[in-house]
């Protein structure tokens, strides 16, 4: 702290000199009036210098113009002090005054003056001391300093420029070679000042040009690795790290909205001193203020902490820029820095320009994996529909194949005049005739009910039928054949009675495609069950077969039309891939549902009606 009563006594002492030292009986003084004037001047000078308020913390003012310059004068004669003060106060300067090169230091300090006159010889610190410790302070050591010294003084002028100084007057000094060299001194200074401002203001607009040239760079970079490039992570997951790097973040992030807009996800990061949050969803409702402007397309600059981060309570200042496009918002673009740094002008367009790219990056690689998706699809459906046609022509060609064997046989039979009642061959042949008969008949059916279907064209005919008395009379079929094949046919029905609407046919027909799928895969030596289920909202008849599972990825694909789970011989079983889609279907025509659960070597299909079908009918 400065000892400000020390320099008050000082300056105190030093008027009280100067009053002594002009008499007003000498006649060798200046006129009695002039020194009073003087006097007077000088003595308010000193007062308005003591009396105002001093800090502990010194501010360095802003530098005055030549004309209203701040001189300080320093040397421990209070005649050189009054002569000088008088002289220069009349030609506008404000001036300042010390009498040891302590007093100088502080007065240098906290007024800051344009120019130091200093006194080589003083006790104590004389002047090349003080100027020495001027120049080696920052606040102080652009101040233009000039010495002052009486002819018959011995001084070592080079010391005096080596240690910092600009001139020298020498005592007694001429007052007209005072004001010049002031001037001189001054002016040199401005003009140096001037230099400096216009390097710095040179310096700042190359910075600018630079960083201009950078993030154009980096808007160019991003343009081109979209056009070449269509994977959206790898797009967005570089833009990220280069604009962190070039706007020198803390961290940078691409969240992206949901279909909904209901959350916001972090997708994409490039974090350098702050906690990853890559995988963070935020929901939107909780933030309305913040996503309110941001889904109205428009930036949005925020100090916040981050109650993701930890410890919890770290702030930052966080930039977003929306990422939308002409088909609407597809999300924001973060850049994350310390609290105390904010984003220029030119930082958030540049921000908001890479945003731009990225909504182009991202609907350009969504719209290529869309119609790879396509492609993908149309393939598979190419496919199905080759192996649907491959299938369908042995399917057709198996029965009719069977019928011209069946034909030219008992043509032989006839030509060879044989007893046909009492054949056995011909009873085989009739058999052949009927069965493939049939199998063409279903076949042909399958194809123009699932024609009729998709045109809905069929009408449906509601009616209220009893399953339990239903489901017997249709199961005695099957006892036969699941005997013949070693199965075990069971009947699992609640006690309760179920009446559900719907029309007998196509009940019928669904619930023969399943107990035809179950005997055909179940095992000998395994069960199929009946089964039927109620709860308080839906009625549900189920087929169960044991001993074979379908794996979960074909679960979801096995009512797809023309599809039919793969094996080493497709045309083991002779299906066409028709059957489950038919229930499906079929299903949806009776206001009902289908579904399938597949595990632990059993497999369940259920028919699901809902209760109010039945009670809306009755």
């Amino acid at each position: 702290m400065l000892n400000y009563q020390k320099l008050i006594s000082k300056s105190s002492a030093t008027k009280a000199k100067l009053m002594e030292s002009f008499p007003g009986s000498s006649p060798q003084d200046k006129d009695r009036k002039n020194q009073d004037v003087d006097l007077v001047k000088f003595s308010q000078a000193i007062d308005d210098f003591v009396a105002q308020p001093q800090n502990d913390e010194i501010t360095v003012t802003n530098q005055q113009q030549i004309r209203s310059g701040t001189i300080l004068i320093v040397d421990d004669t209070p005649d050189n002090l009054l002569v000088l003060f008088s002289y220069l106060e009349e030609q506008g300067f404000k001036v300042l005054l010390a009498e040891d090169g302590q007093t100088a230091l502080h007065i240098a300090r906290a007024k800051a003056p344009d120019l130091i006159l200093l006194d080589v010889l003083m006790p104590g610190m004389d002047g090349f001391e003080t100027c020495c410790r001027l120049k080696a302070e920052p606040m102080t050591q652009e101040i233009p300093v000039i010495f002052l010294t009486a002819l018959s003084e011995t001084v070592n002028k080079v010391q005096g420029f080596k240690l910092g100084g600009v001139d020298y007057i020498t005592k007694p000094t001429e007052q007209e070679e005072v004001l010049v060299r002031i001037q001189t001194h001054l002016h040199l200074r401005q003009m140096r000042q001037a230099l400096v401002k216009q390097s710095q203001t040179l310096a700042r607009q190359n910075q600018k040009l630079q960083q201009a040239w950078d993030f154009e760079a980096v808007v160019r970079r991003a343009t081109e690795k979209i056009r070449d490039s269509l994977d959206e992570k790898q797009i967005l997951a570089t833009a990220t790290q280069e604009l962190a790097e070039v706007l020198d973040l803390s961290s940078c992030q691409i969240e992206l909205y949901d279909s909904e807009q209901t959350t916001a996800t972090i997708a994409y990061e490039h974090t350098v001193t702050l906690p990853k949050c890559q995988g963070i969803s935020r929901d939107i409702k909780e933030f309305p203020e913040l996503y309110q402007q941001l889904l109205q397309k428009r930036p949005l600059q925020l100090v916040e902490p981050i109650p993701e981060f930890n410890p919890q309570g770290i702030q930052v200042n966080r930039l977003a820029c929306p990422i939308f496009d002409d088909r609407g918002i597809i999300g924001n673009l973060w850049g994350l820095r310390p609290p105390s740094e904010v984003f220029t002008t030119l930082e958030i367009r540049l921000m908001q320009q890479v945003a731009d790219q990225c909504a182009i990056a991202i609907r350009q690689a969504r719209l290529h994996q869309a119609a790879n998706q396509q492609v993908e699809e149309l393939a598979k459906l190419n496919q199905l529909k080759d192996d649907f046609l491959k299938t369908i022509s042995h399917e057709l060609k198996a029965p009719v194949s069977s019928i011209q064997l069946a034909v030219e046989t008992m043509e032989t039979l006839i030509n060879n005049k044989q007893n046909l009642e009492k054949s056995k061959t011909f009873k085989r042949v009739l058999k052949i005739f009927y069965e493939s008969c049939e199998r063409q008949k279903q076949l042909v059916d399958d194809l123009l009910t699932l024609c009729y279907i998709d045109a809905k064209a069929k009408t449906v005919e509601l009616e209220i039928i009893d399953l339990h008395l239903w489901i017997p009379d249709l199961t005695q079929l099957y006892l036969q054949r699941t005997q013949n094949q070693k199965q075990q046919l069971i009947l699992d029905l609640v006690a309760e009675k179920l009446e559900v609407a719907v029309d007998p046919l196509i009940l019928e027909r669904i619930v023969r495609e399943l107990l035809h799928n179950a005997c055909k895969y179940t095992p000998a030596d395994q069960v199929i069950t009946i089964q039927t289920e109620a709860n308080e909202s839906e009625i549900s008849l189920c087929v169960i077969n044991t001993g074979v599972e379908i794996p979960i990825k074909e679960q979801k694909l096995i009512f797809n039309q023309f599809y039919r789970i793969p094996n080493n011989d497709p045309w083991k079983y002779g299906g066409t891939g028709l059957g489950l889609t038919l229930i499906q279907k079929l299903a949806t025509m009776l206001d009902a549902t289908v579904d399938v659960q597949s595990d632990s070597k059993q497999t369940v299909f259920c028919i699901r009606f809902p209760k109010k079908t039945a009670n809306s009918q009755e």
